[in-house]
């Protein structure tokens, strides 16, 4: 099993499939990662070398900003944003959407499931 940037490549997907479940590699940086490497892309990762793979492990370790790296500066820009008070910071700190979009219909990915209104019961008016 091909194992790159501490992330277990399915065996029987395509390499530049394959390589998009690290985390900061998507097709297209697949793609240009393949293209150095000198592997064609519709290769399935069972059958690559250890040679190929570790041609490959050293271009995304050379290019840098993958997996846990990269997760580590997206949350410190968070946190960044957060302390410094900004409106983007406060968004992400209440778990509100952050690039504009509505909240007063949707949002529930965002938000979490809707919370019921606790209605006071309606007063009786004393008529039998």
């Amino acid at each position: 099993m091909a194992r790159i940037a501490g992330v277990d490549l399915p065996r029987q997907k395509r390499v530049e499939v394959a390589l998009t479940y690290i985390y900061g590699i998507g097709r297209s940086r697949s793609t240009k990662i393949l293209s150095q490497a000198g592997i064609e892309q519709h290769v399935r990762v069972k059958d690559l070398s250890e040679e190929e793979v570790s041609r490959i492990a050293r271009i995304i370790d050379g290019e840098g900003g993958v997996e846990g790296d990269l997760r580590k500066d997206v949350a410190m820009n968070i946190k960044r944003l957060m302390e410094v008070g900004s409106y983007r910071g406060l968004r992400h700190r209440r778990n509100l959407p952050v690039r504009g979009q509505r909240t007063h219909t949707n949002a529930r990915t965002r938000k979490g499931p809707r919370r019921a209104l606790i209605r006071p019961k309606a007063a009786s008016s004393g008529k039998p």
